[in-house]
């Protein structure tokens, strides 16, 4: 089944209500909506040397175009590549490189950039809001491309482990999943309810996109195209039946912004990609009211690990509510979890080893990535790499990150991506990136290294490579790292330094 196949229902038989949204104004209906992908997907499929399958790239801030140009995609039967638009111009290039994008729509900020660093193998490169844009949809409406439910809709591209991110491959049948596992565990949506995407809608809060279409709800844009704690809770103010998809980070921006919410209108906060500390759960909720939800996931099991509800966060008189509100939640009804051993066999309830996750929500695997993919699904499950426990109720609790990923803000920054920028360096001769606790950003990205190489320069090389939320807060030189009998940096040791260090630094201000 094609993901556009709802946004065609809904322009049938919901053609007058209102589907996208600038903040609280509606600027487009179903039909509209429905008409635009359409007129769209007869655009792309008449480009030279576009068929079917193709990967189209979206590298662009939250805007309403992005809602036409996904669904457009789909509906002419492509593979969309949605890029983070806070990555560098560079990282965005390889990854259009690496998926063979054949067409990339790009915002008008980043077209000279891109163009500049454009691979071969991108055929047609389309600034929005350009002429060349307002062209593709000069034609008329074209027919709804026949899909199977494993063809390829979201090529995710994660945070990659050894320097470059890997491909999450998300078929039709992953995304509707996910979008069931919404509606069904995290909030129950109805025709007319709003999705506020201050989030960006490349990573979680545009997973949410296709449940609000399936439901005949509204998507709604933040007016300012990012987050705003007064433009959010303005929003609030104005619109009933409201949700959005946040990072811990920008919950507690809302709990300290001064402006009074109207808490009724709130239907679900959502948050995930990090933690969130006991303490700053309690103070949203009583700030906010019962409108909370946790999920986990992964880009390759996206937003549909587990999720704890509205109703376990609001319940205060249950014997374990506190221990509840430190878990993760429960198993998400779109896939199974259990905890594998050091053989992937099964360990009981309260022991610890490495959450493993399948269903129809799990990815294909990843692009042009066959060890990986082997090794990350090996049995027919998802390995995530984060270390866990479930309890006799089934509720899970993350115990450690074994694959090192600093959570800055929401956004995962994996060290050795940081690591391979500063190495390029020819006054670097080693170093080693950890993550420092933050009360704002939850982590803040520290740099350890060995070398002639200055501070300043090594944030000027960050500055012209990598995006600017993984660029270290801090530069910090040894003159030599910590390492075992093997000669491997010791990242423990310096986590136990910086801490001794930081809270120096604290006691001395």
């Amino acid at each position: 089944m094609n993901l556009a196949a709802w946004l065609l229902r809904a322009g049938r038989a919901q053609p007058g209500s209102p589907a996208v949204a600038v903040g609280t104004r509606s600027v487009a209906t179903y039909s509209d909506f429905a008409r635009r992908a359409a007129r769209l997907a007869e655009g792309l499929c008449a480009l030279p040397e576009v068929k079917a399958g193709d990967r189209v790239a979206i590298f662009s801030k939250n805007c309403i175009e992005y809602l036409e140009i996904l669904y457009g995609i789909w509906w002419a039967g492509l593979a969309a590549v949605p890029i983070n638009a806070k990555l560098h111009a560079a990282e965005a290039a390889w990854i259009l490189e690496h998926s063979g994008a054949s067409v990339a729509f790009v915002g008008a900020d980043a077209e000279a950039e891109i163009g500049a660093r454009a691979p071969e193998s991108l055929r047609h490169l389309v600034t929005i809001r350009s002429p060349a844009y307002d062209r593709l949809f000069s034609g008329d409406a074209a027919p709804l491309a026949d899909t199977a439910p494993d063809d390829l809709a979201w090529l995710f591209y994660t945070s990659g482990t050894t320097g470059r991110p890997k491909g999450a491959m998300l078929s039709h049948r992953n995304l509707l999943s996910a979008s069931y596992g919404y509606l069904t565990d995290v909030d129950p949506t109805n025709p007319g309810d709003t999705l506020l995407h201050a989030a960006p809608m490349s990573h979680g809060s545009g997973i949410y996109i296709m449940a609000h279409v399936g439901r005949f709800g509204i998507n709604a844009v933040a007016e300012s195209g990012g987050f705003d704690p007064v433009e959010v809770l303005s929003a609030f103010a104005e619109k009933p039946g409201i949700s959005m998809f946040a990072a811990p980070t920008m919950i507690k921006r809302l709990v300290e912004c001064p402006l009074e919410p109207a808490n009724e209108n709130i239907r679900t906060i959502i948050w995930g990609g990090a933690p969130m500390h006991i303490a700053d759960i309690r103070r949203a909720v009583d700030r906010f009211g019962p409108h909370f939800a946790q999920i986990y996931g992964q880009g390759e099991t996206p937003m549909t690990a587990t999720v704890l509800s509205k109703a376990d966060i609001a319940d205060r008189d249950h014997p374990r509510w506190l221990e509840r509100l430190g878990s993760a939640g429960i198993v998400n009804s779109a896939v199974e979890i259990r905890i594998g051993g050091e053989n992937d066999e099964t360990l009981p309830a309260g022991e610890t080893g490495e959450i493993l996750v399948r269903g129809d929500a799990v990815m294909l695997g990843y692009w042009n990535n066959t060890e990986a993919t082997k090794e990350t699904l090996r049995g027919g499950w998802l390995h995530t790499g984060d270390v866990g426990a479930i309890d006799e109720e089934g509720y899970v609790t993350l115990k450690d990150r074994s694959k090192d990923v600093i959570i800055s803000g929401g956004s995962n920054i994996y060290p050795r991506e940081v690591e391979e920028v500063l190495l390029s360096h020819p006054g670097v001769r080693e170093a080693s990136v950890i993550g420092r606790t933050d009360p704002e950003w939850g982590e803040v990205v520290i740099a350890y290294y060995s070398g002639e190489a200055g501070p300043g320069e090594l944030d000027e090389l960050c500055l012209n490579r990598i995006a600017r939320f993984k660029r270290p807060k801090d530069y910090i030189r040894l003159e030599s790292l910590p390492k075992n009998n093997y000669g491997k940096i010791l990242k423990t040791d310096l986590r136990e330094a910086d801490e001794k260090r930081a809270g120096k630094f604290e006691e001395g201000h």
